[in-house]
C-alpha cells in the first residue's frame, strides 16, 4: 500500500486540542497540508476509527497511511513542525526553545483549572476556583516578566507557546459568560492579560468564536463534558443540529436554572 501524501486529522471542530495543529499550519500558510475529517462526539465512536486508535476515543488523531497513527495534539503538533519546516513556529536557538517550553509546561494545570471551574456545580466552591485560576494567571505573568517583559508574546511573534495556549484562552470564554471571570483590578496580572489578549486577537487564532464557544460547552457548565448529556436532556449543546448559530445564547445563571432542550434551541423547528 502507497504511503498517503496528505495526513488525515480525525477530530473535532471545536476541540482545543484540534485547534492546536490548525492555528500551526495556519502560521505555516499550510492548511492544505492536512485533511481534517469531523467527528460527532455525540454517537459512539465508529468501528473503522476505533480499530485504527485501538480503542481509545480521544482526539485529535492522525492517520498516516500503512496504518501509521500519531496520537496527542502536541506530539502532532511536534510531527507538523518537522515535516513541515518552512516557516518555524517553535524556537530553533537551544536556549530559547528550552524557555519556550518551560511555558508550554505550565498549560497542562492551566487548562485542567479553567475546565473543573466551568464544570463545577457547587455555588459555594466558586471563589475558591477562582482564586486558583488567578494563581495560575500569576506564575503564567511572573514567568512572561522574567523573560519576555516587553512582550506582546513570549519572543518577538506569535509562536510555539502561543500556539499550544491560546485555543485554551479562547475556550475560556466560558468562564466570562457562565462564571462572571474578570481580571483583578489590583494591577496584577497585567502582563499574562497582555499576552492572552494579543493571542486572541492574532489572525492566526480565529477558527472559532465567543458565541460558538458559549453554546457549544454549555453541556460542560451543567457539569456533563466530551458529549455525556445532562439528566433529563436528551439532545448535547454539542450536537450539529440545529446548527449552533441558529439558537438562542443559553442563560448565564448555571447554579440557579439548568435549561431545557427547547430553551437551548436543540429541537427541530
Amino acid at each position: 500500500m502507497p504511503q498517503r501524501d496528505q495526513p488525515i486529522v480525525h477530530h473535532i471542530p471545536v476541540c482545543p486540542f484540534s485547534q492546536r495543529l490548525e492555528i500551526l499550519l495556519e502560521l505555516k500558510g499550510r492548511r492544505d497540508a492536512v485533511e481534517f475529517r469531523v467527528v460527532d462526539i455525540t454517537k459512539p465512536r465508529s468501528e473503522d476509527l476505533l480499530k485504527k486508535t485501538r480503542g481509545t476515543t480521544a482526539l485529535p488523531v492522525m492517520e498516516l497511511g500503512d496504518e501509521r497513527i500519531l496520537k496527542e495534539s502536541l506530539v502532532i503538533l511536534q510531527y507538523l513542525e518537522d515535516v513541515l519546516p518552512d516557516r518555524p513556529v517553535a524556537q530553533r536557538d537551544p536556549y530559547r526553545r528550552a524557555v519556550e517550553n518551560m511555558l508550554v509546561a505550565m498549560e497542562g494545570a492551566f487548562a485542567t483549572q479553567g475546565y473543573v471551574w466551568v464544570m463545577n456545580q457547587d455555588p459555594q466552591r466558586r471563589d475558591e476556583l477562582r482564586s486558583g485560576m488567578l494563581k495560575l494567571y500569576g506564575r503564567i505573568d511572573d514567568f512572561l516578566q522574567q523573560h519576555a517583559p516587553s512582550g506582546p508574546f513570549l519572543f518577538e511573534q506569535f509562536g510555539w507557546a502561543e500556539t499550544v495556549f491560546t485555543p485554551f484562552f479562547l475556550r475560556f470564554w466560558f468562564l466570562d459568560y457562565y462564571e462572571d471571570f474578570s481580571w483583578p483590578d489590583d494591577g496584577s496580572c497585567q502582563r499574562v492579560r497582555q499576552w492572552v489578549e494579543a493571542c486572541l486577537a492574532h489572525p492566526a487564532a480565529q477558527q472559532v468564536t465567543k458565541e460558538q464557544i458559549v453554546k457549544l460547552y454549555y453541556d460542560y457548565a451543567m457539569g456533563s463534558g466530551n458529549g455525556a448529556l445532562p439528566a433529563d436532556r436528551r439532545v448535547s449543546s454539542f450536537s450539529f443540529e440545529p446548527d449552533w448559530r441558529e439558537r438562542p445564547w443559553p442563560p448565564r445563571n448555571k447554579y440557579e436554572h439548568h435549561a431545557t432542550d427547547a430553551e437551548l434551541g436543540l429541537l427541530p423547528a
